[in-house]
């Protein structure tokens, strides 16, 4: 198992279970296409939108959140799970086509989306460049939160089962 040094990424001021998601339009991604396409619209189909917020494409985090949510099948299990991250449509769309995921990502590279959530952090070390700390946030039909997870430090994944009985994908 490889070392990391732990990192406290410092309180976060992101949507709890009840508040309002904030709403955004983005470019998502595949790995065939993109076209922008606003959370409203993905969540008002019936069921829940789980959002996964990951650090930029190809990197540890990403890379390992997004296959422990194909190995446990929440393409199938879940209504929509779409991801958010600080890449550009080009590198998601090549990641998930490298990897054979089934995921469509939003792609904000400013990282405003993470902004509008609370979730944005620092990059250790590169002044002026920030990127979303890991998050899963569950969304219903009227963009209200009803699930919320968050990292306090990094590296720190979710307990995956925990998640799908909080989001009801058990």
């Amino acid at each position: 198992m490889p070392e990391f040094d732990v990192v406290d990424l410092g309180p976060a001021s992101h949507p709890e279970s009840g508040d309002d998601a904030p709403e955004f339009t983005r470019p998502l991604v595949t790995d065939e296409f993109w076209a922008d396409r606003a959370l409203s619209e993905l969540a008002g189909d019936d069921g829940q939108t789980i959002l996964v917020f990951t650090p930029m494409i190809g990197s540890f985090a990403a890379t390992y959140v997004w296959s422990e949510l194909l190995e446990r099948d929440w393409d199938e299990r879940a209504d929509r799970v779409v991801g958010v991250t600080a890449s550009t449509p080009y590198a998601i769309s090549d990641f998930l086509a490298d990897n054979d995921l089934p995921f469509a990502i939003f792609a904000d590279p400013a990282n405003d989306v993470a902004e509008a959530y609370g979730i944005a952090h620092d990059l250790d070390g590169m002044e002026g460049l920030d990127e979303p700390r890991l998050a899963v946030f569950a969304v219903d039909d009227d963009l209200t939160v009803t699930e919320a997870w968050v990292a306090t430090d990094w590296p720190e994944f979710p307990d995956y089962d925990d998640l799908e009985a909080r989001f009801d994908l058990a």
